[in-house]
């Protein structure tokens, strides 16, 4: 099967990202429409009901490099949230703490990314975390 370049990826997957997923519940765009590399991006989650994230909206910095779809993209929460996966200092997904971004392959996508960061939200787990002010950011 033949390799889709990575603009061809990436402009498929603004197009998806711009028209909303499924429920709405995760969008991303590109951060500045003139990155012809379209290696930056912006991403919301809106944290999953009966969860202490119910009717939060958490912003994210994706960075989709050189080696994207070939690597995983480079994931960064801007509003604060305590999850074990994301740095408390800078708001960094550890990529080695989240099993879609350990098992990344060309098939994954941004989209995969945050309706996984979703479901961990919901997770049994996770759920009942103490989370930080609602808008405050790292």
């Amino acid at each position: 099967m033949a390799k889709v370049p990575r603009n061809f990826r990436l402009l498929e997957e603004l197009e998806k990202g711009e028209k909303g997923i499924g429920d709405g519940s995760c969008s991303y765009g590109l951060e500045d429409g003139d990155d012809i590399l379209m290696s930056n991006w912006n991403g919301t989650v809106i944290g999953p009901g009966h969860t202490v994230h119910e009717n939060r909206i958490y912003s994210l910095k994706i960075i989709c490099g050189e080696q994207y779809p070939d690597r995983p993209p480079t994931i960064q929460f801007v509003s604060r949230v305590n999850l074990p996966f994301v740095s408390q200092s800078d708001g960094k997904v550890d990529p080695s703490k989240l099993p879609v971004l350990t098992n990344w392959n060309r098939n994954s996508s941004i989209e995969t990314v945050l309706v996984e960061i979703r479901r961990e939200m919901a997770s049994f787990n996770n759920r009942k975390l103490p989370q930080p002010p609602e808008g405050s950011t790292f």
